[in-house]
């Protein structure tokens, strides 16, 4: 139970009332995905570092990647056959990407599904928190870089913005966070944004 002064004290990051924090605020299960025709199922992993001031890993995806090259993202990928269920696919993407393994891992829960309208994912996000003491092994196939961001710097809102591009006619707005010299955007940022969302609340 997450007692009054945590539920108030947002920016308070140290020690263990943050975990006990979003832990509190992620779905316990995960939603049911509202797979149209042409919707392919996947899951990413949300990896929160438990550091005293903990932090967000997040990948940049090669530029010879067939969708979202270049992008700032989480790992991931759609569901394969031999997974039993997104929270597999979630962790064996973690593990294949960038070499954390599972028993580095505690699941924390989910955050809302959301759809990526050009490559045709509904991807479930699935967070988690890893231990300290980890050792990456980066694919650089999948892979080219590997940042590690503060969770308070992306949880603030004024480190967001919005922007809107024509596509076909329709107008779509998004959010930005801009990060050193990397901007995280698309499905990325608006996972971070309904994290953030919850936190507030």
């Amino acid at each position: 139970m997450v007692s009054e002064s945590e539920q108030t004290a947002a920016s308070q990051w140290d020690s263990r009332p943050w975990r006990t924090r979003i832990e509190a605020r992620l779905d316990r299960t995960p939603s049911e995905l509202n797979l149209r025709e042409v919707l392919k199922p996947a899951a990413v992993f949300v990896p929160i570092i438990e550091r005293s001031e903990p932090t967000l890993l997040l990948t940049k995806r090669s530029d010879e990647m067939p969708t979202h090259a270049g992008q700032i993202s989480f790992p991931g990928g759609r569901l394969h056959a031999g997974d039993e269920n997104l929270v597999a696919t979630a962790l064996r993407e973690l593990k294949e990407e960038i070499g954390i393994s599972r028993d580095m891992v505690t699941l924390g829960g989910f955050l809302r599904p959301y759809e990526t309208v050009n490559s045709g994912f509904m991807i479930l996000p699935v967070v988690g928190f890893v231990r300290e003491g980890f050792t990456l092994h980066v694919n650089p196939q999948e892979v080219a870089e590997v940042i590690e961001a503060p969770l308070e710097y992306l949880m603030d809102p004024k480190n967001r913005a919005r922007m809107s591009v024509e596509r076909q006619g329709v107008m779509r707005e998004f959010h930005t966070i801009a990060f050193g010299r990397h901007t995280i955007w698309g499905a990325t940022a608006e996972m971070i944004v309904n994290l953030a969302e919850r936190l507030k609340a």
